[in-house]
């Protein structure tokens, strides 16, 4: 379709429906998109055979359903007024959940789970090429190492199977793939399944930007995996969900791979399957405590009687900063969530799995403006029964997206036992300090380089280092602590020095400490 058509259709759109005549305008536009839509979709289809055409068949089908829901969309998918506080019973502190105790038999719930990391990210905000899970983050482990070494850990201690199942996207499934021979003589079972890949398309046309199913060349950068809300589609349609029911596994534990926090919470499990069976809770998320890093997280609302997940992108300008707030939304989505296998598939079958859309505009390498569908899988939350929030401790969520978050957990202010990090307990307060590494330290490589042993941080609580700096062995940092090379300057902080309250900057070579 040509662009100047697509322009007066989203322009009519933006208008809304201001009269009968502009409204039938409106639908004929969205037909007419709906129906070039599926005749690209049509020819990438033709473009290929086999298993793989098998696949992006199933793949099309999500995409056009979002597509078509994307086509619809007229304004804002929530009216700020009718946001309400969730009632007092629907998200509950960690310690009620804690106070309950264990089972008599921790064996049976274990063995009822499933595992679910979300692994379809690669390394780019670290300068690293493939996998983010595997990437070294402590001791040598890679993420994936980590991960696996906790639910080995709970297999062995309470003689139980807890399987381990991947989602893997087109960028990561081959590196993986390869990387999980070294687990044959653990003891976890471990699956992968792909998540979908969905075309990006054209922001003025709305059309495809690929014109053939490969992925090489420039075809390549066509295509996207489409958010983490594609869990629910892709378990179903991979036949493992079904495997793992009949195998009697009733719950899954979602979180991404890159969060340290997310581990097994036995009293959290615990909770889940003891629940009546008229009141079973189908959906946990964890949430914890807003501070002010965390302001875009999504957050818990009530909106027509539904506990429903609200993201910043939803969010109308004029109520950002309210969003932001820490004092009306007080809690974030950690992204750890407790989801019942038998109501995913319910859902599924049933086509009830309403998720919000998020359009995530993008620019590719050559200048075209795309834009890609996408969907968060806490969205999901409204769409089962008897939904639940628990504000559990800060330590559950514990997030590696930058190398400034690398040093904190390959520092000695956590403790490695069995693939989990704790808090070392000679950190006399439990927070984090804040860490803020600068452009010279991005890439995993240089900031390896830049540190000939990783810094005592036990007593730090504020890092800023920025410019050309490298530290020495058996350094101590405690307090704030500020380093700042100038351009064309470099400083090197000699072995065995400690800052404490210092402020640090110019051409610095040799400090008294």
């Amino acid at each position: 379709m040509a662009a100047e058509n697509m322009a007066l259709y989203v322009e009519g759109l933006n208008k809304g429906a201001a009269n009968g005549g502009m409204a039938q305008f409106q639908e004929m536009m969205r037909q007419q998109l709906e129906s070039s839509m599926n005749a690209e979709l049509e020819k990438l289809l033709d473009s290929t055979e086999g298993s793989d055409r098998e696949v992006s068949t199933k793949d099309f089908e999500g995409f056009r359903n979002l597509f078509q829901r994307f086509l619809q969309v007229k304004g804002p998918s929530i009216e700020w007024i009718k946001i309400q506080r969730p009632p007092e019973d629907s998200i509950q502190p960690y310690e009620r959940i804690l106070g309950r105790g264990l089972p008599n038999s921790v064996a049976d719930c274990l063995n009822k789970l499933v595992v679910v990391k979300l692994n379809g990210g690669l390394g780019t905000s670290m300068g690293c090429k493939g996998p983010k899970s595997l990437i070294s983050v402590r001791n040598e482990n890679t993420f994936l190492d980590l991960t696996v070494q906790q639910i080995e850990h709970l297999n062995k201690t309470y003689n139980t199977n807890v399987p381990l199942v991947l989602m893997n996207s087109f960028n990561t499934d081959e590196d993986t793939k390869k990387i999980l021979q070294k687990y044959t003589h653990h003891r976890v079972k471990i699956h992968t399944f792909n998540q979908s890949r969905y075309p990006r398309i054209n922001k003025e046309s709305l059309l495809p930007v690929s014109t053939s199913l490969s992925m090489t060349g420039q075809s390549a950068e066509g295509w996207y995996p489409p958010g983490h809300g594609d869990i629910y589609a892709s378990f179903y349609n991979s036949g493992l969900m079904d495997q793992l029911i009949a195998q009697g596994k009733e719950y899954i534990f979602v979180s991404n791979i890159d969060n340290l926090g997310a581990t097994v919470d036995l009293h959290i499990l615990h909770h889940l399957v003891s629940q009546p069976n008229g009141k079973r809770c189908e959906f946990i998320m964890e949430v914890t405590d807003k501070t002010r890093a965390d302001v875009k997280g999504g957050t818990l609302i009530q909106y027509e009687g539904k506990l429903r997940l609200l993201e910043i992108a939803q969010v109308p300008k004029a109520h950002v900063d309210e969003f932001k707030s820490v004092s009306k939304f007080k809690i974030f989505n950690t992204n750890n969530l407790w989801i019942s296998l038998p109501a995913i598939k319910r859902l599924q079958e049933q086509k009830a799995m309403d998720l919000e859309i998020i359009v995530n505009p993008k620019t590719l390498d050559g200048g075209q403006n795309v834009v890609q569908l996408e969907t968060a899988v806490g969205a999901a939350i409204k769409c089962f029964d008897n939904a639940l929030g628990i504000n559990v401790p800060r330590s559950r969520f514990l997030p590696v997206k930058t190398t400034s978050d690398l040093l904190l957990v390959m520092s000695n202010l956590y403790s490695l036992d069995a693939g989990s990090l704790t808090m070392s307990p000679r950190r006399e307060f439990p927070t984090t300090p804040h860490v803020k590494l600068g452009s010279s330290f991005t890439n995993v490589q240089e900031y390896v380089n830049r540190f000939e042993s990783i810094p005592d941080m036990l007593e730090l609580d504020h890092l800023t280092v920025s410019g050309d700096v490298t530290l020495g062995k058996n350094v101590s940092l405690k307090g704030t602590v500020i380093i700042i090379a100038n351009h064309g300057d470099r400083i090197d902080i000699p072995a065995g020095s400690m800052l404490e309250n210092k402020i640090v900057s110019g051409n610095l070579r040799i400090m008294d400490h």
